[in-house]
Formats: C-alpha cells, sequence, structure tokens
C-alpha cells in the first residue's frame, strides 16, 4: 500500500512516500522551487502544496497520484475548535487563536484552505507535472488528516531504533498545541497530555529571533550560534516569565522584549554585547525548562528511551544538555524535525494504523537521510555537454578529493540521493579542511554568512571519540560535542568559541563514497575530520539538481566541484 504523507499548513512544505512500513522517498518543496523553507508560514499561502516534492515521490515508485492508496496530510483543521472560529464570547478558544499569530484575522480562510486540499491537489498542479498528477480522481475518500504533533511524534518514534519510548515533541504551533508527551510501544503511539497555545517555547524563540534582527520561523538557529558569545545576563528575565508546574504543564506570560531591553536589532544593524546575552539567556532558559520537561516525561514512563521531534529539536545545544543531564539512557532525534518531516511522519502514522500487525515492530529502521534524488554520470554528462561547462572524470574519486581538500581547497561534493531534512549530511555538501584556524571564516565568506556562525566537522565513526569528549554515533549533526583539548589545535575551523562542535559520525553503510573520502584525508594529514556545511550560498535552499550544483559553483568561489565521477575546476 502506497501512502503519500504531505506538510503544507505552516511552512517546510514537504512530501514523503512510504509503502509497507518502509520510506520510498520525501523530499522538501524548497530544493525544488529555490523558495526557502517552500513559503512563509503565513494563513494566506497554506493553499500552496509541495506539488513538485510529490512529483518526485511518486516518480522515485514509478507511479502516478491515482496509483496511491492514502494520502495523510500533517494537519487537522477539526482540531481548532470549530466554534472558536465564529464564536467570540468563547473566550478561552478565541484567546488561543488570539494569541496565536498564524491565525490572526484569517482564521477562516487558513482553515478552508486546508480543508480544501484534496481538490487542491487533483486540480491545482502546475502544467508540466500533469504526467504524474492528471485523472487522479476523487481524492476525499483516499484522504486522513492527521494531528500536528501526532505526526512530529510518530516521525520520532516509528523510524527510530526503539520498540518502547518515551517522545516528546516541541514546535511554535500545531492545531493548539505546541508541545506534546506521547509513549510509544511496538506499533502503537498514545499521547499522554499537551501543552496549548499561547503558551509555546517555540513561539518565544521565535519572538526572540524576531527582536534580534533575524527571521523568524527561520533563523532560529542563527541565535542559538549567536548565544556562545554571550553570558547569562538576562536569564532571570526569561525565568520570571515562565513557570512549569509538576504535571508536564508549563505557562509562558505575555512580554514585550523592546519594553524590556529597548528598539530591536533591524537586519544590519551591528551586533551588540547586548544581543548576544540576550541570545545566551534565551538558550539557557530554553535549556533549563525543556530539561524539567524531560525529567517528568521519564517519571511517568519509566523507560530508557526519548525520542524528540518538533522544530525546537533542531536545537543541538538543548540536546546535547538533555543527553549529558537527562534521565534518559538513550536519545534519538528524527533529522527532519522541522515540519518537513511531518509529511513522513503523517504518511508513517496511517501506514502502521491500517496495516500493522499487533506482534512485531512494521517499520524499518532510519539509519540515513538519504531520500531525496540522484542522478547519473549520464544524465550530468549530458547537461554538461549541453551547457558547454569544461569537465574532467575522476579515476579514484575519493583519492584525488582526499589530495585537493588536503591542499587546503574547498570543494562542493554532490554525490548520490539528496538529504532529507535541514543538514547536508555528504551528499550536497560543501567540504574543506579543518587543520588551518582561517576556514571558518573563508567558508562564511563564500556562502555569505555572519562571521559567528559556526561550520562542523565530519568525522569517521570510528575515531570520534579519541577527537570528541564523549563522542557517540551522531550521523544526523543533532548533537554537540566538546572537541577534546589535545586535539584542538588539529581542528580549529571546526572548534566553535564555547569550545564545542555540531558533530557529524559516518560510517561505510550509510554513505560509503563519503566514508572513503575522509578515510583518503586521514591517511593523507592524520585527521580524520573534514569541515562539512551546507552546499547553497544565503538565501537559498540546497542545491538538488545538476544544473543547481552547477549553477552556484560557478557564482560562488569555491576551487572545485566534485559530481559524481566528474570535476569541474577553476
Amino acid at each position: 500500500m502506497y501512502i503519500l504523507g504531505i506538510n503544507a499548513a505552516f511552512h517546510d512544505t514537504a512530501a514523503a512516500l512510504v509503502k509497507d512500513g518502509k520510506i520510498i522517498a520525501a523530499a522538501e518543496e524548497e530544493r525544488f522551487t529555490h523558495i526557502k523553507h517552500g513559503k512563509r508560514p503565513v494563513p494566506f499561502s497554506t493553499w500552496e502544496l509541495p506539488f513538485h516534492a510529490i512529483d518526485y515521490c511518486l516518480k522515485t515508485a514509478g507511479i502516478t497520484l491515482k496509483d496511491v492508496d492514502r494520502i495523510a496530510y500533517s494537519f487537522d483543521p477539526d482540531g481548532v475548535s470549530e466554534a472558536s472560529v465564529y464564536e467570540d464570547d468563547l473566550i478561552s478558544d478565541s484567546d488561543v487563536l488570539e494569541m496565536a499569530d498564524i491565525y490572526n484575522g484569517w482564521d477562516t480562510l487558513f482553515l478552508n484552505y486546508i480543508r480544501k486540499a484534496p481538490e487542491q491537489l487533483r486540480d491545482g498542479y502546475p502544467h508540466h507535472l500533469q504526467k504524474r498528477f492528471a485523472d487522479a480522481g476523487d481524492l476525499n475518500e483516499k484522504w486522513a488528516f492527521v494531528n500536528h504533533h501526532v505526526a512530529h511524534a510518530a516521525s520520532a518514534f516509528f523510524p527510530s531504533p526503539f520498540k518502547h519510548a518515551a517522545v516528546l515533541t516541541l514546535d511554535g504551533r500545531g492545531e493548539k498545541a505546541t508541545t506534546g508527551y506521547f509513549i510509544g510501544q511496538g506499533n502503537s503511539l498514545a499521547q499522554l497530555t499537551a501543552v496549548d497555545m499561547p503558551h509555546s517555547l517555540g513561539m518565544l524563540y521565535e519572538k526572540i529571533t524576531t527582536y534580534l534582527g533575524f527571521l523568524n520561523s527561520s533563523d532560529e538557529y542563527k541565535v542559538m550560534a549567536l548565544a556562545s558569545y554571550g553570558a547569562p545576563v538576562y536569564l532571570e528575565n526569561f525565568q520570571s516569565v515562565i513557570h512549569v508546574s509538576d504535571d508536564g504543564q508549563y505557562t509562558i506570560d505575555e512580554f514585550d522584549p523592546e519594553l524590556r531591553w529597548g528598539p530591536g536589532r533591524k537586519k544590519e544593524d551591528p551586533f551588540e554585547q547586548l544581543h548576544h546575552d540576550i541570545a545566551h539567556s534565551l538558550q539557557k532558559v530554553l535549556e533549563e525548562t525543556v530539561l524539567k520537561l524531560v525529567n517528568w516525561l521519564y517519571d511517568q514512563t519509566n523507560t530508557e528511551n526519548l525520542c524528540m521531534a518538533g522544530g525546537v529539536a533542531l536545537n543541538c545545544v538543548m540536546n546535547a544538555v538533555i543527553r549529558d543531564n537527562g534521565p534518559f539512557k538513550n536519545v534519538w532525534i528524527q533529522p527532519a524535525a522541522g515540519d518537513a518531516g511531518t509529511a513522513l511522519g503523517a504518511a508513517q502514522w496511517l501506514d502502521v494504523m491500517l496495516n500493522a500487525k499487533e506482534d512485531s515492530r512494521y517499520t524499518a529502521e532510519m539509519n540515513h537521510v538519504y531520500w531525496g534524488p540522484a542522478y547519473t554520470d549520464d544524465e550530468i554528462e549530458k547537461f554538461m555537454i549541453w551547457a558547454k561547462t569544461p569537465y574532467k572524470r575522476l579515476t579514484n574519486i575519493a583519492k584525488e578529493t582526499a589530495l585537493i581538500l588536503a591542499d587546503n581547497k574547498v570543494i562542493a561534493w554532490y554525490q548520490g540521493r539528496m538529504e532529507f531534512g535541514p543538514r547536508s549530511l555528504g551528499s550536497r555538501s560543501i567540504l574543506a579542511s579543518p587543520i588551518h584556524p582561517d576556514m571558518q571564516a573563508r567558508l562564511n565568506d563564500i556562502k555569505d554568512r555572519e562571521d559567528f556562525r559556526p561550520v562542523a566537522p565530519v568525522v569517521l565513526e570510528e575515531d570520534a571519540p579519541e577527537w570528541f569528549e564523549h563522542a557517540e554515533v551522531s550521523p544526523f549533526m543533532l548533537f554537540v560535542y566538546p572537541v577534546k583539548d589535545d586535539k584542538a589545535d588539529q581542528i580549529p575551523a571546526v572548534r566553535h568559541t564555547d569550545g564545542t562542535a555540531r558533530v557529524q559520525t559516518v560510517n561505510a553503510q550509510q554513505h560509503p563514497l563519503y566514508y572513503e573520502l575522509i578515510k583518503e584525508f586521514k591517511a593523507i594529514t592524520g585527521v580524520p575530520v573534514l569541515v562539512n556545511t551546507s552546499f547553497n550560498t544565503r538565501g537559498e535552499p540546497i542545491v538538488c539538481t545538476p544544473r543547481d550544483a552547477i549553477e552556484c559553483f560557478w557564482t560562488s568561489p569555491f576551487d572545485a566541484l566534485i559530481i559524481n565521477s566528474f570535476i569541474l575546476e577553476k
């Protein structure tokens, strides 16, 4: 049974296709349209469905939309009280909607767009995609609306390595919930309780992201990076407005940061110590608060395993605090933890509910993220010939590329199926040597990024404990680890100002060529680590097609592009 999952209600629009418990394909719409996050999370954009990502998923399976058995959409409009849309005198529900900015003045339109999604999918596809969309029939009969936080939770538990686990979901908002607590056992996933709007750790982080001059629902990771340069000067200010009770609930008082700290920073304004200290204090209160929630969940579930999803779960510094100071022995986080992952979660939830048996685990473990498009040598060479692009074919890709990296050159690396989720993990990456301390600044210049932004290391899985404190298997770059003191001088480019690094480990099964490249680099330099950052430039999504890769290469100061078996050099 083919089940198509769709995320489109807010941002990071995406599609995923599963069949009989296994992932077939998954991708974000932004990679095909070049619009970062697919669209902005505003109510009047809800009609925009991830047509290109859906088309890719169908193409991978060799089917059309008509062949899909069920469709799961990761938001349930019935989860938003109908009464709250029309009855202003129902204080509790209308207050929830009033304080959730996403609905303000647009609630009816927002929900109607979602309810009409089956018709929009059937009739609103771009003309050039009609081959796989035409004559799909009545999609309402196949359609299922899945609660947003249930979709997050399903994406965290069902593809995890655990048969029994607590599940925590944290994001800005769903239908009403902002935080969800679940328990997963085998093929069942049961919700314990939830925290509802307007109380949201994700929205608090979004508010300060805006105040600091960044784009909310997009740049929160920049605030996390900026936090390392500050001190907890304003920690008590944040602590005074967050109230955690002993039943897993919390409330956040409404407050205006401009009344506390003056006008917010504008995009092009310089950063001051005030901004560093606010970011640091916000990050610390997030860590403290979530640690309390995690401890409560542990007491309720009595399991050693924790799964997490939701946009807040992409905060790798917070994740490390949970790992190091929390009560759970094992922590697994969905690599596409943001809203894109709900497309996968909705599809897996419906698949399990319809098809799983009680006596055995139904879904396959997700041990890599390579679920996007791939292109053959023939396809790539045909395009390069057509575009009159000079190129050469490599005879030993790993060894020849390692020599270029050892010469302190920066390469764009394009190999295999594209990653699903926000991280480049060796298929669509920019790679460089970590040995020279100026490499971080070089890469930030190449990508036109803020100078405080760190770059991350990828390390051979077996060598990780030798280079990073207490390093474990970490294939998705979702945790930070301290760089060992005796290794810090050898890899200064990946050591952040706080002494940590957001580590990716890799083994030969996950990505054989990527692994072999790092082995070759180690053989030349003695260092089993490379710098790995996403293959894109500022404001652009990660590249998807060969054309994307070559255009990005020729318009940016990279030294070389390694694309399948070919090399392009400047």
